[in-house]
């Protein structure tokens, strides 16, 4: 313990004496509500970087579309809840909604309408006038406790609605409480635990402090389903009045809620907290210094705001968390982190968090690791430390893989390979590997439920394949190396020669008929071969061997022409554009989508070709066609910064195309420089020189001074400093 604190003591004077040194402010360039409107599905509320809290307002509570539980569109607010997930496609968290009012005590609901133009929101801070009952609510947060300050312009009695049983669900949000121990301990306090069920069950502890006491306390009649209370609390004051409420959260119990909550915030100066908090992100923030115009640095410090949401540290002060098997562990280094889109962030955003905070990465593995001890295999997609078996394939092992190339050695190789083999070879719920092994693929009339979409499947799990691959190499595991490479060619089993893309095929051997490679399929809508895809956008994915894909298409030329017919190819298929965004077809260039993850590598693909120059062309469109900043500025789900860490990246002219591989593939920047504070004592500078709007190809590529002739960088040359110059001109090479 007295190590635990002596660490955060430490990271605090180095964020004070490193902010103090800073001239600019780094939040000033964020705007929450880029995503907050329509797909994005990210929230505008105040949260620490990495945070286990984020109070925000919720504006719906229940469908894909509120699965943030703000709608930026939306007229009225209902209250103001303290756990959110940022850019995913299924709601949870929402826990804990307050609502400050005015007026009469009961009444049939709590909405208010807002003044939008009052909505103002920036790294670790919200704030929103509530017309209806006269209060302005601020909004801010540590890493484990949310703060907020609500002041009464009203003579009207004043309350504030602590609502236990609300969340963010599917359909009904009353049945979501499995059990709850709520209890007022006094007039300032309320404290208690929820077990629920939504995308996962879970449990959580908590304290609520009120800084001034409130006079009466009121249970509303509990609805039909519902097993937590509602309470109005109402308060004393008059016009000006101030509350201020700090909510404490836990995994663990109430007592570590009120650990953390007088650990963190234990005092009620809530610009203190504020301005801690804009510290912390402007540490991070300033890690990566870009001159650019207005608009696209706006674009670009609010998707790394975006970014370093997630994964988050749920781990209480003392280092407990309440593990996947129920249990109370003590997490390594006192962190342990969940909220994992595996599936979404092992293409781009870990590799970020390599270069920007590495001081991380070994958290995030061990993490891992210790999930895998809990459930018997690597996490796929985690919430508050339990699995939602949710997406696909083995996103966490190119993850591992890339940190070990790279160099990371904070966590153990060998229990990290055998966690790899054993989740790519034992059976579970996603995946039946004998069937894998038999056929060399998913036959899809062999498959059902949860291992529907085999072609995807198929061709995910080679991607993994590659990696075990890969790490069996470094650990000098010459028997797996063989075998898991071999696994790793697999998809070749499922590339149809005639049509010349991944097709279905079943235990005979027989390719799918009828077949239509523009219909996309969805496990949510019309399970088939495909994630979230149609054939064409998954044809390129077997994205850990390029070279064996321009094989298969008769050679690079071939290759080229495949992907112009794929970002030309126009379709209609019958649904709706609404209804497509539940297919992951968004953000359409040809059969290229934007959107949905998949297809985030196809882009730099003909970097790989003799006409590399049309990557600079596709990657102008993407980051000026797909991103702005507006609240409609994400065209489809962020999904924990993955569709953020595309555009910071790419922006910079860099993009993992081989998630595991400790390499970047050379774009075309679209910033005139960035640099990089690569946390050891190094920096990189990168310039794109004669960079404009006509200016949009990669003349020559320059490290160091001297000519760069490789169409990938790896991270060992990043990392050593320097500086990385692209030559940009109007003329196609």
């Amino acid at each position: 313990m007295k190590l635990l604190l002596l660490r955060a003591f430490v990271l605090s004077l180095v964020i004070t004496i490193t902010v103090s040194a800073q001239t600019t402010d780094y939040t000033k360039f964020v705007n929450p509500f880029i995503g907050t409107k329509d797909t994005g599905h990210t929230f505008p509320g105040a949260t620490a970087p990495f945070g286990l809290v984020q109070p925000s307002p919720n504006t719906g509570d229940n469908g894909w579309a509120y699965t943030s539980g703000y709608q930026f569109a939306d007229k009225e607010i209902f209250g103001f809840s303290n756990t959110h997930l940022s850019g995913v496609g299924v709601p949870d968290l929402g826990d804990i909604l307050l609502q400050p009012f005015t007026g009469e005590a009961v009444r049939e609901n709590y909405k208010s309408g807002f003044d939008k133009s009052s909505e103002k929101a920036t790294a670790g801070f919200y704030s929103v006038y509530l017309q209806d009952f006269n209060v302005k609510v601020d909004l801010t947060a540590s890493e484990r406790v949310a703060f907020h300050r609500y002041s009464f312009d009203s003579d009207k009695p004043q309350h504030i609605l602590a609502d236990f049983q609300h969340g963010l669900v599917w359909a009904d949000v009353r049945k979501r409480v499995l059990a709850s121990d709520v209890k007022i301990e006094d007039k300032n306090t309320i404290s208690g635990s929820c077990e629920v069920e939504n995308w996962t069950k879970r449990k959580y502890f908590f304290v609520v402090k009120f800084d001034n006491p409130f006079v009466k306390s009121e249970q509303l009649t509990a609805r039909e389903f519902e097993k937590a209370p509602r309470y109005v609390l109402s308060f004393s004051g008059k016009h000006g009045k101030q509350v201020q409420v700090k909510i404490a959260i836990s995994t663990v119990s109430i007592q570590s809620a009120k650990k953390n909550l007088n650990a963190e915030i234990p005092h009620w100066d809530f610009a203190k907290t504020e301005s801690q908090t804009k510290a912390k992100w402007n540490e991070l923030l300033s890690r990566v210094q870009v001159e650019t115009d207005a608009t696209r640095k706006e674009i670009f410090y609010t998707s790394l705001y975006h970014a370093f949401i997630q994964p988050n540290n749920i781990a209480d002060v003392d280092g407990n968390y309440r593990g996947a098997d129920d249990k109370i562990h003590v997490a390594k280094d006192g962190v342990y982190y969940s909220t994992f889109s595996l599936w979404d962030t092992f293409r781009a955003t870990h590799q970020l968090y390599t270069i920007v905070v590495p001081e991380r990465v070994d958290g995030f593995i061990n993490s891992m690791l210790a999930q895998s001890d809990a459930t018997g295999f690597l996490p796929m997609w985690t919430l508050w430390g339990k699995e939602t078996n949710t997406m696909i394939g083995n996103p966490a092992i190119p993850v591992i893989t890339d940190a070990y190339a790279k160099g990371f050695r904070g966590f153990d190789a060998e229990k990290a390979f055998a966690a790899m083999k054993r989740t790519s070879t034992v059976n579970q719920k996603s995946f039946d590997w004998n069937l894998y092994l038999k056929y060399g693929y998913l036959p899809f009339d062999k498959v059902s439920g949860n291992e529907a979409q085999p072609v995807s499947r198929t061709l995910e799990a080679g991607v993994s394949d590659f990696a075990v691959a890969q790490m069996a190499e470094m650990l000098g595991k010459k028997t797996d190396e063989k075998e898991f490479m071999r696994r790793s060619k697999f998809y070749e089993n499922l590339f149809d020669p005639q049509t010349k893309l991944m097709r279905g095929k079943d235990s005979n051997g027989n390719w799918r008929t009828p077949f239509d490679p523009f219909a996309p399929t969805s496990p949510l809508r019309n399970p088939g071969d495909y994630t979230e895809a149609n054939a064409w956008q998954y044809s390129f994915a077997s994205q850990h061997d390029i070279e064996g894909l321009i094989k298969l298409q008769g050679g690079k030329a071939n290759f080229a022409k495949m992907l112009d017919k794929f970002f030309s190819a126009k379709t209609d298929t019958g649904e709706t554009a609404e209804s497509l965004k539940y297919l992951g077809q968004e953000g359409l260039i040809g059969q290229y989508s934007h959107g949905n993850e998949p297809g985030h590598h196809i882009a730099y693909l003909y970097k790989f070709t003799d006409e590399g120059w049309k990557t600079d062309e596709l990657i102008r469109q993407i980051t000026t066609k797909f991103y702005s900043n507006k609240p409609d500025g994400i065209t489809g789900n962020d999904d924990c910064g993955q569709m953020s860490a595309w555009y910071i990246l790419s922006s910079i002219g860099l993009y993992p195309v081989k998630p595991s591989s400790g390499e970047y593939v050379l774009g075309a920047p679209q910033i005139s420089s960035a640099k990089l504070d690569l946390a050891n004592g190094k920096f990189l500078e990168i310039e794109a020189k004669n960079l404009s709007e006509a200016n949009k190809y990669v003349k020559e590529v320059y490290l160091n001074g001297k000519r760069f002739e490789k169409i990938s960088i790896s991270h060992a040359e990043i990392v050593k400093g320097g500086k990385l110059t692209f030559v940009m001109t109007d003329k196609i090479d």
